[in-house]
């Protein structure tokens, strides 16, 4: 599907002038013409409280603040004018611990460099087509975690632990 993204704003946290340039140059052919950005996460977030983008799109390794510290302050920082603004980080890392940790600070899609046109506009498409509720816990503020529902879930309970404490209910 094909989105007109002429009203769309986005913020490009980007420590890499080429990098940063690439971006731009990709989400004008877009048609995105309200691009903001900033060259870490302390100006990011600067930036993100100035313009209040509807998007933002950051690296990882950025100094002094890096995109999951950015990514933890717009989720949780009671200055950020909106903690459900849409999170892409892009990283070069893509270990496991490195994507969970990414997921774990509220990150909406991880953007995996090097990375084509393609990729960033099936990310973007992703947020619009497939949309995840919040959750907000203890330690955790974000879209949901979860993004699939198994195929063989049929009742209330999703967890092994839901099942054993109903059981114990039956019985006891």
């Amino acid at each position: 599907m094909n989105y007109q993204f002429d009203k769309v704003s986005v913020l490009v946290v980007e420590d890499n002038q080429p990098m940063l340039e690439l971006m731009k140059s990709i989400l004008t052919t877009f048609g995105i013409t309200e691009i903001y950005s900033a060259k870490n996460g302390d100006e990011g977030f600067k930036a993100f409280c100035t313009h209040k983008p509807d998007l933002v799109i950051s690296d990882w390794m950025m100094r002094p603040v890096d995109g999951i510290s950015l990514t933890r302050r717009i989720r949780n920082d009671p200055s950020s004018p909106n903690q459900f603004s849409p999170v892409i980080l892009m990283s070069g890392f893509t270990e496991k611990r490195r994507v969970m940790q990414a997921r774990d600070v509220g990150v909406t899609e991880f953007l995996v460099k090097p990375f084509n046109a393609r990729d960033l506009y099936r990310r973007i498409s992703s947020i619009i087509e497939k949309p995840r509720q919040f959750v907000r816990s203890e330690d955790f503020f974000g879209p949901d975690r979860r993004r699939k529902v198994p195929d063989d879930f049929s009742g209330p309970h999703r967890r092994i632990e839901d099942k054993v404490k109903e059981n114990q209910a039956l019985i006891g």
